[in-house]
């Protein structure tokens, strides 16, 4: 491969914010300034709210990647809970060909792997809270055990009790999903359990370890002088939480280093070793009773921490403004120009919103995973500060608009509602989405707009359904009473304001209830709708005609001509004769009509007119004289 070609690689990775991900990221993203590399993110927040559902809909993310677009792939699959999703993942990945780089996994044969050693680093943290501490009685919160890593950790935590004479208790394991709340989970758990509380906590992260301790302490519970907490990763707030964790120190960002320039040596024709394995070591500190080394440089730390809070502030100040904002929005249009407001104070080089092109139809109940693969609109896209937007590009697309430019760090987030996807956002040139809630937030608050959007056009819709219902005949699809009169009522006070005249018919069908009789109502419906068609073509453009009642019809007429009542007349019999030689029933349609013409003025009401025209109309009816002839065919 040439070295001055661009190379695109795909990250596929769940839970943005943690900062193990977070780590993984800095050690990818470094690797890559300065290098003619693409990176795109295809990123969820899945198995954080507890929400089946709303997993789904986070997942349809991956759903969206075109490996044929891309040169390489990074899949960070221990970061995805759901093991069926890890699966098919695989599955589409390994159909691709194309190469593929794992951490600490090998679950993949045909992936490249690169693993930190978890065992050894976790039988040190073990025989040292045993030995140096004398726990004895030890509980463990591990993490799910569809991960490698969590099933290396478990595994070393047994061997070294059993080593040490110690047996390890299932009920003093707890297994969580390596999430933050699983701390706090576990404790409530132990503490409800009747279970003597233990020597130590050995917790299989520091993000269970810290939300442990917080609980602990809650109870009442001093640490390492009650109870020993132990961690695993050496994260920044373990680092900095008082007392500071004992933890491990793995090397996070060298790993995400390594997957892209292992990587790209494959892309360029190199045949390196299939498995990398990077060493970790334990980092003994207060939580298990050891000094800290080296000391906490306070006013630095301070420092930190308000830079750290007055950020997080403003962004927080930032997505309220646009929460109230969305919150007003009842267009697409409107939540368009929302997003774009906050998207530019966020300073992205780029930003798409993508949406299928179905978003706004009723959720059809299809497999959300392939939701992203089809017919997509971008109503919204900045590029360097300029506006555009899409009306239709192909899912497999991914980018709505060329994105021909190198070093571009890309991330692809879902949007949706529930299970239900909606599209999903590309964010470029900007770390939001990194080492915050904020980006998760965002998702929901746009998703949740954008849902709200919808459901106000199909209220909007349905609104108007009835009211065509209320107005329409729903036999004959032309006005009923009470939409000719909506209808007709403001044009008529025209009328009677400039004393023009009009033209007003009323028209009654001949012999329905003799059809009805001899033939069946469906017979009797027919003719009625047929009468109808005829009475439609007979009307001039600015006509308004309806079905009066049962078989009454009228047409309204304005600014006529001499000799438009006879001109009606003859268009009208000519229609109906051509419509029974058409219809070839053993009945005929007919009708009696009585058509008036006057001018109007204020002192004129449409009533009046419509009863001079009823009036006319059974004049000619009973004039007529209605036969039977050989065969019982109805003529009036």
């Amino acid at each position: 491969m040439d070295k001055e070609k661009t190379v695109d690689i795909a990250v596929i990775i769940s839970g943005l914010d943690e900062e193990y991900q977070y780590n993984m990221i800095c050690g990818i993203n470094d690797f890559a300034k300065g290098k003619n590399m693409n990176l795109a993110y295809f990123a969820a927040f899945g198995g954080m709210l507890e929400s089946r559902r709303y997993d789904i809909g986070e997942y349809s993310i991956y759903g969206l990647i075109n490996f044929a677009a891309f040169d390489g792939v990074i899949f960070l699959s221990n970061t995805i809970c759901d093991p069926d999703v890890r699966k098919r993942i695989a599955e589409r990945l390994s159909k691709s060909g194309k190469p593929a780089v794992v951490f600490d996994c090998d679950d993949y044969p045909g992936f490249y792997n690169i693993s930190i050693d978890n065992t050894s680093a976790m039988r040190e943290i073990v025989r040292h809270v045993i030995r140096e501490h004398g726990a004895r009685t030890i509980n463990f919160i591990s993490g799910p055990m569809s991960n490698p890593e969590a099933r290396e950790r478990l595994a070393a935590f047994r061997e070294v009790m059993e080593e040490n004479g110690l047996t390890p208790e299932e009920a003093r394991i707890y297994y969580g999903e390596f999430r933050s709340y699983d701390g706090k989970a576990a404790i409530e758990h132990f503490a409800s359990s009747g279970l003597s509380l233990p020597d130590a906590f050995i917790c299989a992260n520091d993000a269970m370890a810290l939300t442990a301790m917080s609980a602990l302490e809650k109870l009442g519970y001093r640490i390492p002088e009650d109870v020993i907490v132990t961690g695993f990763d050496n994260t920044y707030n373990a680092r900095n939480y008082t007392p500071s964790l004992t933890s491990v120190s793995r090397p996070l960002c060298e790993a995400g280093k390594k997957a892209c320039e292992l990587l790209l040596d494959i892309i360029r024709g190199g045949n390196p070793e299939n498995e990398i394995r990077l060493e970790a070591s334990p980092v003994f500190t207060e939580s298990c009773g050891c000094c800290l080394e080296g000391g906490l440089d306070l006013k630095e730390y301070k420092k930190r921490i308000y830079a750290r809070l007055e950020a997080e502030s403003d962004k927080t100040c930032k997505l309220n403004i646009l929460t109230a904002r969305l919150a007003e929005s009842e267009t697409p249009e409107d939540n368009a120009e929302r997003i774009k407001e906050f998207v530019l104070e966020l300073g992205c080089t780029h930003f798409a919103l993508c949406l299928t092109s179905d978003w706004q139809d009723d959720f059809n109940g299809g497999e959300p995973e392939f939701s992203l693969a089809g017919g997509m609109t971008a109503p919204l896209i900045i590029h360097d500060g300029v506006m555009s937007s899409r009306e239709y590009f192909s899912g497999r697309q991914m980018y709505p608009d060329n994105m021909s430019p190198t070093g571009l760090i890309s991330y692809f987030l879902p949007l949706h509602f529930r299970e239900n996807v909606l599209g999903y956002y590309i964010m470029t040139g900007t770390d939001f989405p990194l080492g915050s809630l904020h980006c998760h937030t965002f998702s929901m608050n746009v998703s949740n707009s954008i849902e709200n959007v919808r459901k106000l056009l199909h209220l909007n819709r349905a609104m108007e359904e009835l009211n065509r219902l209320y107005v329409i005949d729903p036999l004959t699809g032309i006005y009923n009473r009470n939409g000719f009169i909506n209808k007709v009522d403001g044009l008529f006070r025209e009328c009677a304001s400039d004393h023009t005249s009009v033209m007003l018919t009323f028209i009654d069908m001949d012999g329905l209830k003799s059809i009805n009789d001899n033939y069946g109502h469906n017979e009797g419906d027919f003719a009625i709708q047929r009468l109808a068609e005829v009475i439609r073509e007979c009307c001039r453009r600015d006509s308004v005609c309806a079905r009066f009642g049962g078989d009454e019809f009228i047409i309204f007429d304005r600014n006529v001509e001499d000799g438009e009542e006879e001109a009606m007349e003859r268009r009208f019999n000519a229609k109906i004769e051509s419509l029974n030689e058409m219809v070839n029933k053993p009945y005929t349609i007919s009708a009696s009509l009585g058509t008036v013409i006057m001018t109007v003025d204020e002192d004129t009401t449409l009533y009046n007119v419509i009863r001079s025209a009823d009036e006319k109309m059974y004049d000619v009816k009973k004039s007529k004289k209605t036969t039977r002839p050989f065969g019982g065919k109805v003529i009036g």
